[in-house]
């Protein structure tokens, strides 16, 4: 095993796959010569040389356009985006050719390739970088989304996102990347679409994905004290969703309370919810309920953007509310 932070096992899964597979290539703003804005490129310029380690202009449609060709001309490129909120700027690349291409060419051309940077807020960059994107891609058929909380499945993962044939969304998060976790050596792969219990309980579902299961954590340890067994689900991968693992628990604890970065309306809460009472209705004991972001742009304050955010207290809240 290894002790490594996210960042090196992301920087890992980009290499070996760089080394399994030629067509691999890796773009965006500072990836090359800086090491990337968060150093997850780090040491790949100089081991692969400009062909494959490639900076871009500030340029998110002409860069995104670009590997989206040479995803269709049989290539594997990587998208760095130094923000998802900048990936705002290619949508229509995104939207109209990478997740539409493989359907309006009849299945004659796919494409490879993976989008690929940090998602939902830092510390204090304010609305315009730190929008969680996954509910906006969600609407669309034809991408995968996933979003990985710790190293083991962020480098499991990307690998076998970089080896799908259909374009994926991998969503990050800034705060992350210096999270530590013992990870093979050898390698591995994490299956696309398949959530895992986080931990196992009895009384609540607590479901949820990326940073936000540090706070579902803590919150069951908290309820843990108070004689409640709370099970946790960590998604992993948004779409597609891995809704058996959610029904089995919901069939052993009949509550669940989600929580996510982004916002209640159109969110990916509410989808899951829906899914849930269509599944299993009559195996819930108490109303679905949800921790979201409010529905407000991200304050620049550090005091209101704690306010505006899943917190600890809000989830907690909601978790007595279930009983």
């Amino acid at each position: 095993m290894q002790l490594v932070e996210m960042r090196e096992a992301l920087r890992q899964a980009i290499d070996e796959e760089m080394v399994r597979d030629s067509k691999v290539f890796i773009l965006g703003e500072e990836v090359a010569e800086y090491n990337g804005a968060y150093k997850i490129t780090k040491g790949l310029l100089a081991k692969w040389g400009p062909e494959r380690v490639i900076d871009t202009p500030i340029a998110e449609n002409g860069f995104a356009g670009l590997a989206i060709g040479a995803a269709q001309a049989g290539l594997r490129p990587i998208v760095e985006f130094m923000s998802w909120n900048f990936s705002f700027v290619a949508a229509d690349q995104l939207i109209s050719n990478a997740c539409k291409t493989y359907y309006m060419s009849g299945g004659r051309y796919s494409v490879p390739i993976v989008f690929r940077g940090p998602n939902g807020a830092a510390a204090q960059v304010s609305c315009q970088h730190s929008h969680c994107v996954e509910a906006i891609y969600g609407n669309l058929p034809g991408f995968y989304i996933i979003a990985p909380s710790n190293a083991y499945d962020a480098k499991g993962l990307l690998k076998a996102a970089i080896r799908s044939n259909n374009p994926v969304i991998f969503l990050e998060n800034e705060l992350d990347y210096g999270d530590k976790m013992e990870i093979p050596q050898e390698e591995y792969l994490v299956p696309i679409g398949k959530g895992r219990i986080d931990r196992e309980g009895k009384d609540i579902t607590l479901i949820s994905y990326s940073r936000m299961l540090k706070f579902c954590r803590q919150a069951a340890d908290v309820m843990m004290e108070r004689g409640i067994s709370v099970e946790i689900i960590d998604l992993r991968t948004i779409k597609p969703l891995d809704l058996p693992l959610i029904i089995s628990s919901i069939q052993k604890t009949h509550r669940a309370l989600l929580v996510e970065e982004g916002h209640s309306f159109s969110g990916i809460s509410a989808e899951i919810a829906f899914q849930i009472q269509e599944s299993c209705f009559d195996d819930l004991d108490a109303p679905l309920l949800r921790v979201c972001q409010k529905e407000t742009p991200m304050p620049y304050s550090k005091v209101l953007e704690k306010a505006t955010l899943p917190n600890l207290e809000r989830i907690l809240a909601k978790l007595e509310e279930l009983l």
